[in-house]
């Protein structure tokens, strides 16, 4: 929570990006995500007979990404490689030039879930099928959860604050917090922050299926539904968003247009060992939510939309779902989860949750969930199932995390 030395200070968010299936860059990811299009589908980057998950959500069938310097391909990791995109994405649509800044000025912060996992398979394989003289040098580094935090700080020359959180998709809300904090306290002036994923390697997928919370359903229009009576668990994704956060004055100073938002309050919460047949709970999660308000200052009713979490387990949806009644009065809020039309991108998904909240209260338009998914009426829910217009200032943005991680995010629009 904010403390009183950043009294005063706004954190606002001045570059966005996407890389997500179905949309590379953020206005045709916005654009689709308000179409309702589904960009879930099969496997195409290995042979995945033998794995029980037939659906996920694929941003390129290349290897290495079009548009990333081949000099840094070798290097990186697919999921580096995709933070390298949108790390380009935001700071032009930020209007931010490192150069004109002190390095020590430069932070970066992301998030990761696993790490490398298709590099470190890729070495791996070679070390055990022709020998130790066939890894290659950068595998020391490629897999690590901070390579991307790394190749961002080297390639932009941002050699103040910089971080990596490991929360699953919680981290990455906590990501775009430390940013702000960083900002707030005087420790930088602009942090480049959020998260991507590449979590569609087979070692990868083999590790998330021991979770138990992946669909196994093959029909990509019923793969993957929050809160709908049919919910079997999600379906992973690739992709992520990186943000530009700064100070606003010195935003203004700059000369930097509208800011798309202010990173306004969070707070993070740690779910309590499981006791007996019970399934998780929703306190810890409340907890996070009600503090996240708090550190914002901001009241239960003028929240305009709540970017759901939407694990799309049956106890999983119940948990988030009876937290928000109890935090909104039921159906007290329009609930959201864009991410049901293009899967769960783990340490990627929330940024880009806070990227799509954020062109919400541009445009003034709350977006729908996913295609399909039909609401079931025992959660209390509000889910938006079309566009919907509506007069939005604030809006709030959960993540969960494997292992009991709970974040909450509110964005607030900035006056003019």
């Amino acid at each position: 929570m904010t403390d009183p030395a950043a009294a005063g200070r706004r954190a606002v968010v001045t570059g966005i990006s996407a890389m997500a299936p179905g949309g590379r860059g953020a206005e045709a990811f916005w654009r689709n995500v308000l179409e309702g299009r589904g960009a879930l589908g099969p496997v195409t980057h290995f042979d995945a007979d033998e794995f029980p998950v037939r659906v996920v959500g694929e941003v390129f069938d290349d290897e290495v990404l079009p548009g990333v310097d081949p000099r840094l391909a070798v290097q990186t990791d697919r999921w580096s490689q995709f933070a390298l995109l949108a790390a380009e994405e935001a700071l032009a649509d930020s209007g931010a030039r490192p150069e004109t800044f002190s390095p020590f000025d430069l932070g970066v912060i992301t998030a990761s879930s696993s790490g490398g996992n298709a590099f470190g398979q890729r070495e791996i394989e070679a070390l055990w099928s022709k020998g130790p003289r066939h890894v290659g040098p950068y595998q020391s580094i490629a897999w690590f959860y901070a390579a991307t935090t790394g190749q961002l700080s080297i390639r932009h020359g941002m050699k103040g604050v910089c971080g990596v959180t490991v929360g699953e998709q919680a981290g990455g809300l906590d990501a775009i917090a430390q940013a702000r904090r960083a900002v707030l306290h005087g420790d930088a002036r602009l942090v480049l922050t959020g998260g991507a994923e590449a979590p569609l390697s087979p070692y990868a997928l083999l590790c998330q299926t021991t979770s138990g919370r992946l669909s196994a359903c093959a029909d990509p229009e019923r793969a993957y539904l929050p809160f709908d009576a049919g919910a079997c668990g999600h379906v992973p994704g690739e992709g992520g968003a990186l943000l530009v956060v700064e100070d606003e004055d010195g935003a203004r100073a700059r000369g930097a247009e509208r800011p798309y938002g202010e990173i306004a309050g969070h707070a993070a919460t740690f779910d309590p060992a499981p006791r007996g047949a019970a399934g998780p709970g929703h306190g810890a999660l409340r907890r996070a939510v009600e503090l996240a308000l708090a550190d914002a200052r901001v009241r239960p009713g003028e929240i305009g939309a709540v970017f759901a979490d939407a694990a799309a387990t049956p106890a999983l949806d119940r948990a988030e779902a009876r937290c928000l009644a109890e935090v909104f009065g039921p159906a007290g809020v329009p609930v959201t989860a864009p991410k049901a039309g293009y899967g769960r991108l783990y340490a990627g998904g929330a940024p880009l949750d806070v990227v799509t909240a954020l062109l919400a209260l541009r445009d003034q338009v709350i977006p729908p969930t996913g295609p399909g998914v039909v609401p079931d009426a025992a959660h209390r829910l509000d889910l938006v199932t079309e566009p919907r217009e509506a007069a939005l200032r604030t809006a709030l943005v959960i993540a969960r995390g494997y292992g009991g991680f709970n974040s909450a995010l509110v964005v607030r629009a900035v006056p003019s």
